[in-house]
């Protein structure tokens, strides 16, 4: 796994440089059938990331740009006349990998949609239902400094998602190595020098490898205890949920896998831990008003839980 890992990082590196963390991250959610969430500031390569992973994956793609004025079946699909009979027209959301762009500018009944299909892996229309591709995961975006018109995702919805990575600015380096890539005026460098390195039957194959990852008690025992440990922090008022558990320790299967590992280790737990429960903990007002972080308060969680040894 090491090998592939390695060469889907080469391969999306021909287009975007950096961001080798968030390569991982889509790698993680798409080995435990899990979804991501990226934030970061307008022209951090965001949207041009999620298309390049893609194509190194050998995965069907489809972006959605959320607005305001989209309804669910923009993005589910709708009964269409074709050829004087109604007919299923599939939405975007039928592909391997979709891109929700701006996933906080459409309407709370625009994101249930999506949620929901994510999460049931089956969209209903007309009373029949359709299932989706496998693999399939959605890898949504956000602004974290533009609200205006945006329908925040509430902390309900924002739990779907297995992971959320703060895409940031990339180091001198790598934007000197940016600015010099081959491109065509200001547009982004095209995909086609990509070459697939996976295809989706070895993607199904590191699901079944991934699920034989041995854990041991100690390492299951030290994810409840950090779990529990957020919901009694006096800067917080709604901890992490069962389900953070369960998708911390899918996550950290995963990271062991990359890794080239049979078996998950504390460090696996932790190099995820944020990446899992920074969006699943919710501050008191008064600990935002002192610039108090959930990064701060999964810090905390975990200097209370001894490290198995």
């Amino acid at each position: 796994m090491i090998d592939l890992r390695e060469r889907v990082q080469d391969e999306v590196g021909k287009v975007v440089i950096g961001q080798r963390r968030v390569v991982d991250a889509v790698l993680v959610a798409l080995g435990v059938g899990g979804h991501v969430l990226l934030e970061g500031v307008p022209g951090v390569a965001k949207t041009l990331l999620a298309a390049a992973v893609s194509r190194a994956l050998g995965l069907d793609f489809k972006r959605v740009q959320f607005t305001p004025d989209m309804l669910p079946s923009d993005v589910t699909g709708t009964m269409a006349l074709r050829d004087g009979r109604l007919a299923f027209r599939p939405g975007p959301i039928f592909a391997n990998a979709v891109l929700a762009d701006e996933v906080n500018r459409t309407p709370p009944k625009t994101q249930s949609a999506l949620l929901e299909a994510m999460q049931e892996r089956t969209i209903t229309v007309d009373g029949k239902g359709h299932e989706l591709p496998s693999p399939f995961i959605v890898i949504a975006t956000q602004n974290p400094i533009e609200y205006e018109g945006t329908y925040p995702l509430p902390e309900a919805q924002l739990d779907r998602f297995l992971l959320k990575i703060d895409v940031g600015y990339p180091s001198e380096a790598e934007e000197k190595a940016l600015l010099v890539l081959d491109r065509v005026d200001v547009t982004d460098p095209g995909h086609d020098a990509i070459e697939p390195a996976a295809t989706p039957a070895e993607i199904t194959a590191w699901r079944g490898e991934i699920r034989a990852t041995r854990v041991a008690e100690e390492v299951v025992g030290y994810v409840a205890a950090i779990v529990r440990a957020t919901r009694t922090l006096p800067a917080v008022e709604l901890g992490a949920s069962p389900r953070a558990g369960v998708h911390l320790l899918a996550a950290a299967r995963a990271t062991a896998y990359l890794a080239g590992r049979d078996f998950v280790t504390p460090d696996d737990v932790a190099g995820r831990i944020n990446d899992v429960m920074r969006h699943r903990i919710l501050l008191r007002p008064e600990a935002e008003l002192d610039r108090y972080t959930p990064e701060d308060a999964i810090a905390a969680a975990m200097a209370i839980v001894p490290v198995p040894r």
